[in-house]
């Protein structure tokens, strides 16, 4: 198990991003998200 975790890599890892359609999913999800709370409870709904 320790030889796995000591071998580099082949070649470098780039870091990606999200893609712009889960970039467009978060922003529409989070516009139509309308949280309420009363008292000591809170209720979630999505407004589509």
């Amino acid at each position: 198990m320790a030889k796995l975790y000591n071998e580099s890599l082949p070649e470098q890892v780039k870091p990606t991003g999200p893609s712009k359609e889960t970039i467009k999913f978060l922003l529409n999800f989070s516009k139509s998200l309308h949280i309420t709370k009363y008292n000591k409870m809170t209720f979630e709904a999505s407004k589509n």
